[in-house]
């Protein structure tokens, strides 16, 4: 695999978050209790991570219920999913709610060894935003037009390039019929609103924030594609699999609770997001983008097949990769 995917993110970040995460030793205890190291992004799309630290901010710890007096969660900030994969590598954290191109990535480099995806997280929210003026209004459109994606190698960045070849276009890293320019969200809808990119192919927030502050309109949106998975490192598994059993138990069950009270979800994501990034993200903002994820903890192989032929077809992927053991989904 080219290490293109070296950078490669979910490309689904509110913003760069300059986070200092708390030290370990990796020894799984902490002032006698068990310690269970949980990595995720400040982003609407890690919704379950989000809600859980706003409850335990108020005294009513979802997952420290359901693991016990005798289990301390300890919660990783992370701005992109290699950083968060290379924790898991370097064994500073034991899972990490992340998006699928990271976790694939970081399965193919470490052979197998390295990681598992052990339970969905988020569906949907990708869409190729288009300028609202007519620019591109079919796919004969695109010839010679410019289109911004989160990061080289990311999800949306692939899916792009992956669609694009499929409209008979050719693709390469540094042209081709399509100019596709790597950018992270803010320059995007910076790009995006001086009109110098054509569309953005990105994921909430940015999807709504492009269309409420950029005007832009959806040309194309990816409603079932997986967004976010939770995934363990295979040491997590061998020597903590009791609490990595009962954190995907609580995390499903925190899934359900958010689809059931989604206004009070909202409430407490904006919360925490302010907490974490020190700005506001306005109730219109989660109005728009919240309806178009879907929080599931059910996965299976099939979309990771997927998104290595596509990584495959546009030149990101070499050689055969074997996805036997990558997803073991946790009851």
């Amino acid at each position: 695999m080219i290490s293109l995917l070296r950078g490669a993110a979910l490309g689904v970040l509110l913003v760069a978050l300059a986070a200092c995460n708390r030290p370990s030793d990796g020894s799984g205890a902490h002032g006698g209790k068990k310690v269970l190291r949980v990595g995720h992004f400040p982003n609407i799309t890690h919704a379950q991570a989000l809600v859980a630290r706003a409850l335990t901010a108020k005294g009513k710890g979802w997952f420290e219920e359901r693991l016990g007096p005798d289990v301390e969660i300890q919660w990783y900030t992370y701005n992109a999913g290699p950083s968060a994969m290379e924790a898991i590598f370097v064994d500073s954290i034991d899972i990490t709610y992340v998006g699928p191109t990271p976790v694939l990535n970081a399965y193919d480099k470490a052979k197998g060894e390295e990681v598992r995806v052990i339970s969905g997280a988020a569906l949907g929210g990708a869409a190729l935003v288009a300028q609202d003026d007519g620019r591109l209004s079919k796919p004969e459109d695109f010839r010679g037009k410019k289109l911004a994606t989160p990061q080289l190698g990311n999800t949306q960045d692939v899916a792009c390039r992956a669609w694009l070849k499929k409209q008979g276009y050719q693709i390469t890293q540094l042209g081709g019929d399509v100019k596709i320019l790597p950018t992270s969200n803010p320059d995007q809808l910076d790009l995006f609103a001086r009109k110098e990119v054509d569309g953005v192919w990105t994921v909430e927030p940015w999807v709504s924030r492009l269309e409420l502050e950029g005007k832009g309109k959806i040309y194309l949106e990816q409603k079932d594609t997986v967004t976010t998975v939770l995934a363990s490192s295979v040491k997590a598994l061998s020597e903590k699999k009791e609490l990595v059993q009962k954190f995907v138990k609580a995390h499903t069950e925190l899934t359900e609770w958010i689809n059931q009270h989604p206004d009070e979800a909202k409430e407490l994501v904006r919360a925490e997001l302010k907490e974490l990034t020190r700005r506001d993200f306005p109730a219109s903002l989660a109005d728009r983008a919240w309806p178009r994820l879907t929080f599931t903890s059910a996965i299976a192989r099939e979309p990771f097949e997927v998104l290595v032929k596509e990584a495959q077809s546009v030149g990101f992927l070499n050689g055969s990769t074997d996805l036997g053991r990558l997803v073991a989904p946790i009851q």
